[in-house]
């Protein structure tokens, strides 16, 4: 498998970059007079300033390239090729290198974030099964955990479809294959028949790991007709950096697409979802209507910054894949580290093995802990979980004062023991 992932200077990024913006549309050089649009306003963002040549990611920002549509299918507005083609070999990276797709199998764009790329998957699927199987929508559900993220309530009250929810375990978030099965049977027993199943890699709140063969030993056991999602969009950017065996890839012929957030783990900027489908899927939600775009629309938000996924593409070429394992490496490390204090102090909490996320006990956390340090709950009127979630700026001597604020209320009895 070729790689497209390959560390880079950055005096070649500013190359790749300054290059894709000189094949874009030209607003002064050009005589262009049918694009409601421009560079940003010049009495606001400044062009001529020297820093300016210097940032391939501000210069792009100044020069707004509008991605809009999908351009791994062909066609796409022209005015904007340059910058697209790093969007497509953005996308190659994180189908082919990171979820082990094979080259070109895959089509999908840059999100304005897990929400939306979320809402694409399950919108495509429902119009997939409305047009292939001439299934009604009241036949289609969505099945998800009860730990999914909350754009799968979304998904379902803006495509009108009838969600399901596995519960999990309250000290593992695990779901079991009996579960599964009670859910499936119940939506059965309400005349579905065909399953939209989301499989969580890496939970928002919690950093669980759905097991997918749970899902799909029941699915196939019950003869149900699905299409599975994967929501990485926390997980995207971390968990295949963990787990080289991994079911949750594009080597699973189970799974048809995936969701990944660059603005968490990948530290991009916001708006840089990142949405990903095999081949034959993405063309069930065709707005043909946009018949002035070039190539038309495929996507949900329409028009793109095209800043955004070179920002995603700049991080990804600097690190390269053996920087991006060693971060990664780092974090765990750190994770771990801090998992053993709390252990020491015999604080309840939970953590995946494999992920930077640790949920404590609400019972062990005072309101002015809480507050102090940032801490978030699983619900902010009735919390039961906080959660520490260990980044790059989160270093050992940041859970140090943490470690030591908990010491001192443990010592004052503010805790349950």
């Amino acid at each position: 498998m070729d790689s497209h992932w390959k560390k880079k200077s950055q005096e070649e990024i500013k190359s790749i970059v300054f290059n894709a913006l000189e094949e874009n549309v030209n607003y002064d050089s050009q005589n262009i007079l049918g694009i409601p649009a421009s560079y940003l306003d010049e009495k606001v963002f400044n062009q001529d300033a020297s820093f300016v040549k210097e940032a391939p990611f501000i210069s792009s920002l100044i020069q707004n390239p509008n991605h809009i549509g999908c351009h791994t299918l062909g066609k796409s507005e022209s005015f904007f090729q340059g910058t697209q083609n790093i969007e497509k070999n953005l996308l190659e990276i994180c189908a082919v290198d990171i979820l082990k797709g094979e080259s070109g199998k895959q089509d999908g764009y840059i999100a304005s974030g897990g929400t939306e790329a979320n809402i694409q998957a399950i919108w495509i699927y429902r119009n997939y099964l409305i047009n292939e199987h001439a299934a009604k929508r009241e036949d289609i559900c969505i099945i998800c955990s009860e730990d999914s993220h909350y754009s799968m309530d979304k998904a379902a009250n803006l495509l009108v479809l009838d969600i399901y929810k596995v519960p999990v375990e309250n000290d593992t978030r695990k779901i079991r294959e009996e579960k599964i099965r009670a859910v499936l049977l119940e939506a059965q027993n309400h005349n579905k028949k065909y399953f939209i199943v989301i499989c969580n890699m890496m939970t928002t709140m919690f950093g669980s790991v759905d097991n997918i063969e749970a899902y799909t030993n029941q699915l196939t056991d019950l003869s149900c007709e699905f299409k599975l999602h994967v929501d990485g969009a926390y997980g995207g950017f971390y968990y295949p950096f963990v787990n080289e065996d991994s079911q949750l890839t594009f080597e699973n012929q189970n799974i048809s697409s995936f969701t990944l957030d660059a603005h968490k783990m990948a530290q991009a900027p916001y708006g840089t979802g990142i949405f990903l489908i095999r081949k034959g899927y993405i063309q069930n939600v065709n707005t043909q209507q946009a018949s002035y775009v070039e190539g038309e629309d495929f996507t949900l938000i329409g028009s793109r910054s095209g800043a955004n996924a070179i920002a995603v593409w700049m991080i990804l070429v600097k690190n390269g894949p053996f920087g991006w394992q060693e971060k990664i490496y780092i974090l765990q490390k750190r994770t771990a580290w801090m998992c053993k204090q709390l252990r020491q102090l015999n604080i309840e909490y939970y953590r995946h093995q494999m992920s930077n996320i640790i949920t404590i006990r609400s019972d062990y956390v005072s309101k002015e802990v809480t507050s102090k340090f940032g801490l978030v709950p699983d619900n902010h009127d009735a919390p039961k979980w906080f959660k520490i979630v260990i980044m790059d700026h989160v270093t050992i001597e940041k859970l140090v004062l943490l470690i030591e604020e908990i010491k001192g209320s443990l010592h004052n009895n503010v805790y349950k023991t």
